[in-house]
């Protein structure tokens, strides 16, 4: 499958100190979403906030910068394209590594996110 060279995440808080970035949980593994379309995007935002959810923002993203962050997390990685019917999963997990209300997290993921993000900045 050919991957776009620009794909949507879904991040919560973005552009913070306390940024995270949605992943699913497959067995004792984390997978990242990225979707091809903005709007494919939006509407699993919008299911997320259905099943009570932080509100998540669809930030675009260089697919290889995306790519580069879930190898250095040790995360999966899934493109989901407009073919396919992303829906999240009925059950989600109880905690989080990323907190809604802790400012003060510092998670190497959010540091690796902001990083990339600053790097993107940079060619704008």
């Amino acid at each position: 499958m050919d991957v776009p060279k620009r794909v949507f995440v879904l991040l919560f808080n973005a552009r913070t100190e306390n940024e995270g970035i949605y992943t699913m949980r497959i067995g004792d593994r984390n997978k990242v979403l990225m979707f091809s379309s903005e709007d494919d995007a939006a509407r699993f935002s919008l299911m997320l906030e259905a099943q009570d959810f932080p509100t998540a923002t669809v930030e675009e993203i260089e697919a290889e910068e995306i790519e580069a962050f879930c190898d250095s997390a040790g995360y999966d990685l899934e493109l989901i394209t407009p073919e396919m019917l992303a829906i999240p999963p009925q059950a989600n997990v109880e905690e989080t590594d990323w907190q809604a209300d802790a400012p003060e997290t510092q998670e190497t993921e959010i540091s690796e996110l902001d990083r990339i993000r600053r790097q993107l900045e940079g060619l704008l």
